[in-house]
């Protein structure tokens, strides 16, 4: 049983430390932060002033882009259901939109090709009532690239995206959105528009410690981008429900998809691509998953690392300063480095399927040995004795197959094929035929062996 245990004295000062520093240096009205471990909120700090008080978990700020995510678990439940496919066209559920051509799987890793932003004035200063139609979003020309070829971030895409899920559910994008996914995960202080306590936007001016409020505007059709208002003690509990599932929302292998690249990687970083509503990032070592915000007076800012069961949400109030992505990674790198994860102990099998242990052990694939390991929830892997080389792990499928889950196999289905008398002959994955000794004789290796076998030179 995991137990949640308090952080210790020395990680809760250094992400104090680190929380300080980037309200102090960033120069932000106000920020908060909070950290999550093993599917509980474990910390939480504010600096400086909301109506005269220090801000704490519960106080709303906007989180800008970070939309998009729940956008995307909406989608995504649309698939579950089969209500669609992620490769089905938009046209296909909603027409006549003029970009219709982009898949909807494309639209959700922003690799439809549509433009980054709105024809007109900056959309998110402006009033979302003087966007009515969804022609006044995506202009005369939406597309800037060949849909599917490349990343283009597109607030426009998420829009299309919040307009299908009204277009198959019936209803408006919030009221789905409360219903299906805020509802479910307790998410009470998540909404569309602010509710007290909450903070106010703020510009500070670059060259001198004066600020200006910001315009707060409802961004209307723009909503399923970058609408939602939230709190730290919320999004850590969504960034929880990111790591692991709930099957009232989205199960664990869903949102896993959601973690997995779906996007070529990002011009200006080798080390971040997007998955489906996702950021991926490969942060000082760690891998993370989430996603940034920001609208004029916010940003925002939450981070997974689903290996060490560690998620990080920093937000501020205003429109630039803090670097609150990077605060966030930091933050949950501080408590990966200072406490990490102590595994589960190891605990024998209660029960093993004899088929399946007998495939357990040594396969070739041509000369190169590789291991058949059976995992504790019934998935097998497979992967090199040492060195590099290909290595996936496997779901059971519950018919003596499974299906790949990552690396170059994902996907694909693996199955012991086996003789008359049962004995198994080699293991087909994909083309590939594994067997028990390299090159085996007795077994359908493609292009056959040489009759005279080995030999010495």
């Amino acid at each position: 049983m995991t137990t949640h245990e308090e952080l210790l004295p020395a990680t809760r000062r250094a992400l104090l430390h680190r929380v300080a520093t980037a309200q102090a240096e960033g120069r932000a009205p106000s920020l908060v932060a909070s950290v999550a471990r093993d599917g509980e909120m474990v910390w939480s700090a504010g600096r400086s002033m909301v109506d005269g008080h220090a801000p704490d978990e519960h106080v709303q700020y906007r989180v800008g882009s970070l939309t998009k995510t729940f956008t995307a678990v909406l989608v995504m439940r649309l698939r579950d259901e089969g209500l669609l496919d992620l490769a089905d066209p938009l046209e296909k559920h909603l027409p006549g939109t003029g970009a219709g051509e982009a898949t909807i799987g494309e639209l959700l890793s922003h690799t439809g090709g549509l433009a980054a932003e709105t024809p007109g004035e900056w959309w998110e200063r402006t009033p979302g009532a003087s966007r009515p139609e969804l022609a006044d979003v995506l202009g005369d020309e939406p597309f800037k690239h060949p849909a599917g070829r490349r990343f283009h971030y597109s607030n426009p895409g998420y829009t299309l995206l919040g307009s299908l899920v009204e277009a198959l559910r019936g209803a408006p994008w919030e009221e789905v959105l409360r219903r299906e996914v805020l509802e479910p995960l307790g998410l009470s202080r998540t909404s569309a528009q602010p509710k007290a306590p909450h903070a106010g936007g703020w510009a500070v001016h670059p060259w001198a410690d004066v600020m200006m409020p910001e315009p707060t505007e409802d961004l209307g059709l723009m909503a399923p981008a970058g609408q939602l208002w939230s709190t730290a003690a919320d999004l850590a509990r969504f960034a929880c429900f990111l790591m692991k599932g709930d099957e009232r929302v989205l199960g664990a292998e869903s949102v896993r998809e959601m973690r997995t690249p779906s996007a070529p990687s990002q011009a200006e970083s080798w080390d971040r691509t997007y998955g489906l509503g996702m950021d991926l990032l490969r942060w000082e070592g760690l891998s993370l998953a989430g996603h940034t915000g920001s609208l004029p007076g916010f940003l925002a800012g939450l981070w997974v690392s689903e290996r060490e069961g560690v998620a990080a949400v920093a937000l501020a109030n205003c429109t630039s300063g803090p670097l609150v992505a990077g605060l966030a990674a930091d933050l949950v790198k501080i408590v990966t480095e200072a406490e990490p994860r102590i595994p589960e102990p190891w605990r024998p099998l209660t029960e093993v399927d004899e088929k399946v242990l007998e495939l357990t052990g040594p396969w070739y694939w041509g000369t190169q040995v590789l291991a058949l390991r059976l995992q504790a929830d019934g998935a097998v892997s497979i992967g090199p004795l040492s060195g590099a080389g290909r290595s996936a792990r496997f779901r059971a499928n519950g018919d003596g197959t499974w299906t790949g889950l990552d690396g170059y196999y994902a996907g694909e289905l693996l199955r012991a094929v086996r003789r008359p008398d049962g004995t198994v002959s080699h293991l087909d994955l994909g083309s590939f035929v594994f067997t028990r000794q390299p090159y085996d004789e007795g077994a359908p290796v493609p292009g056959g062996v040489d009759p005279q076998g080995w030999r010495a030179f």
